[in-house]
């Protein structure tokens, strides 16, 4: 199994259908759904927003701290049996406390189990809160203000949701986050234009964008991503469930990588969109016939994007260059 960094997975989008129903008939709630076939006949999506609706609704069950926590360690298994050696895992947090769960109870199950990450499951771990595009910018500004005033150890920030509006009223977000050392990516260049990863740039300072398949509409864009070694964490198979690709051998992986981008591959949502990372890179390789140079490409580019200190990527790299080492073993 390919070792791996997976850098743009959502927790809430790891919510199994199993685990939707299990935490609701332990918190005494009747889901609109008969059963985990009914529910997942939903999962055919027309877009972004129909599948945030779906999305939405299912994380109306986590209401308490084990829910949280049981939510977390299910996906550090499965993530485990993916290859995942290093994680760097979004929360969204104002789609729970917006429904009345409070911050240090969503944030105190999410923690506990990272902490425990290392150990259970030999995953490091670090903690970005997501705040919503689609919500006003104070909003995430007092919410990002409230974390900051818990005891929670927090790696970085991001935006996500639709990508409706400028992002540009969320700048004094990233200025306070920059302020306290945190790291910054936000999603843009998904269903949004090329204009919208150079936003985020411009105005957020982010250091990593998530998706941004969309940069290629700019060649000046790409060749600025290039020179700067921003990387781009693409969701191939969350591109093509959403509708922004047919299907993935229109998946412009190759000429990405051609490029010289700093591209890597992850999930987003895999309990919606029809696999965890490795199920990604095993149906990449399929359709594109990927090599083993450009698997090792896009494995060490997870390395190199990262938020991880010197010590943990230089481990991290010499697991990729073992695991080159077997195949090319193995082949001989």
């Amino acid at each position: 199994m390919m070792p791996t960094v997976e850098l743009h997975l959502h927790l809430e989008g790891t919510f199994e259908p199993e685990l939707i129903f299990a935490v609701a008939e332990r918190n005494g709630i009747t889901l609109p759904y008969g059963d985990i076939e009914e529910l997942r006949r939903r999962y055919e999506f027309t877009g972004l927003q129909n599948f945030l609706d779906l999305y939405y609704a299912n994380m109306a069950v986590l209401r308490h701290e084990q829910d949280f926590a049981d939510l977390t360690r299910a996906y550090l298994a499965r993530a485990r049996r993916a290859g995942v050696r290093h994680a760097e895992v979004f929360f969204d947090i104002q789609a729970h406390t917006s429904r009345g769960v409070p911050a240090e109870v969503a944030l105190g199950g999410v923690s506990e189990a990272l902490a425990a990450s290392e150990r259970e499951f030999g995953i490091s771990t670090g903690l970005i809160v997501t705040f919503l595009r689609h919500l006003p910018a104070e909003d995430a500004l007092r919410s990002l203000e409230e974390i900051l005033r818990l005891d929670v150890p927090l790696l970085g920030v991001g935006l996500c949701s639709s990508e409706v509006g400028p992002a540009a009223p969320f700048k004094p977000v990233y200025d306070l986050a920059r302020a306290h050392g945190l790291r910054r990516v936000a999603h843009a260049g998904e269903e949004g234009p090329a204009a919208n990863v150079r936003e985020v740039l411009d105005v957020l300072g982010v250091e990593r964008v998530d998706h941004g398949i969309r940069a290629l509409e700019d060649d000046a864009l790409v060749d600025r991503l290039v020179a700067e070694r921003v990387p781009l964490t693409l969701c191939p198979l969350s591109n093509v469930r959403l509708r922004v690709l047919d299907n993935l051998a229109e998946y412009p992986l190759r000429r990405m990588l051609e490029r010289g981008l700093v591209v890597t591959i992850n999930s987003d949502d895999p309990a919606y969109f029809g696999g965890y990372v490795d199920e990604n890179v095993r149906q990449l390789t399929d359709v594109l016939g990927l090599s083993l140079d450009e698997l090792t490409t896009l494995a060490r580019n997870g390395v190199e994007a990262a938020f991880v200190d010197d010590a943990r990527r230089a481990e991290l790299a010499a697991e990729v260059t073992a695991w080159r080492e077997a195949q090319l073993a193995h082949q001989g």
